[in-house]
């Protein structure tokens, strides 16, 4: 896993111009032929990719036989923060299979969104609402058009899973080390920094329809993907042909249509750096986003920033 004597600084957090805290982490970012425009930390570092790598996991269930509309098949690739839009759309793909939310084995959640977690209130968490919940409908059809079993759909030895991870494994061009499980309960395999860069530049310069399908269905629907204020959708819509996927623990991977993608991983997991470095990169790639900034405030006043150290 990540290692900080590997790891670099990939963000400054200032305050008056004195640095206060610091974000270490590992980067990859690739030009349009694939080749390595810059790195920072280790690439050769294990991590787990989390759910940076849901589009992946949809184009094997696409593989697989599953015929959706792009909106649905954008939230089949999401993490989505959990509005009665999102649910609703869960519940289309899971009626398509004959199935209801009874069938959905992910963990139990409260939405993802803040303002959605903030309108749930006390209610009990629910699978439903859980932001995993649209990858693990997709699943669950996908089972029911070639006659899987759907109740132990998340083993890692099951058909679906094993297909799963010889569609990473091919992109990545790289062997799983580990299968582990996330957190709504799928399997999650540890792969390089450098595999999942790799994977992404793939997926997004690939003549295979499947793959052009998704990736195609998330720009279009971004708010599917991630919600409202969130910075996947926010950055998709602001930045024409861009797709990106965050992922817990600090994951981020993003690509432009010609093949340039980057990869990264902020070494303490937090998520308050994502912003900041995804800027910068596409940055690096002559793309300026005037609106995504991240202050730091004393009081109301503005004192510093979350800035990006590449």
């Amino acid at each position: 896993m990540t290692n900080s004597v590997d790891s670099e600084v990939l963000a400054e957090v200032t305050r008056d111009e004195i640095v206060e805290s610091q974000h270490r982490g590992h980067l990859v970012v690739f030009n349009a032929d694939g080749t390595l425009k810059l790195s920072r930390g280790n690439p050769a570092t294990l991590i787990y990719p989390r759910s940076s790598i849901k589009s992946i996991q949809a184009a094997a269930m696409v593989r697989s036989g599953l015929n959706i509309e792009p909106r649905l098949l954008a939230l089949v690739a999401a993490s989505h923060s959990g509005t009665q839009m999102h649910q609703n759309a869960v519940l289309e793909i899971l009626a398509l299979g004959g199935l209801n939310v009874s069938a959905l084995l992910n963990t139990r959640d409260r939405p993802l969104g803040e303002d959605e977690r903030r309108e749930w209130g006390s209610k009990a968490p629910s699978s439903l609402a859980q932001n995993c919940s649209g990858k693990h409908a997709g699943m669950l059809l996908t089972c029911v058009l070639n006659n899987w079993p759907t109740h132990n759909y998340l083993d890692a030895n099951h058909p679906l899973q094993m297909i799963i991870r010889q569609e990473l494994e091919t992109l990545a061009s790289e062997n799983v080390s580990f299968t582990s499980v996330d957190g709504c309960g799928a399997p999650l395999f540890l792969i390089s920094l450098l595999g999942l860069g790799e994977a992404i530049h793939e997926i997004t310069i690939s003549k295979d329809l499947i793959h052009r399908r998704v990736l195609q269905a998330c720009r279009d629907f971004p708010e599917m993907v991630a919600g409202e204020d969130r910075l996947a959708t926010r950055m998709m819509r602001e930045v024409r042909g861009l797709f990106m996927k965050e992922g817990a623990e600090g994951v981020n991977v993003g690509s432009l249509p010609d093949g340039r993608a980057f990869a990264f991983k902020i070494e303490d997991g937090s998520s308050r750096a994502l912003g900041a470095v995804v800027v910068a990169v596409l940055n690096e790639f002559g793309i300026t986003v005037p609106h995504e900034n991240a202050p730091i405030y004393g009081g109301n006043k503005v004192v510093g920033s979350i800035h990006a150290h590449l």
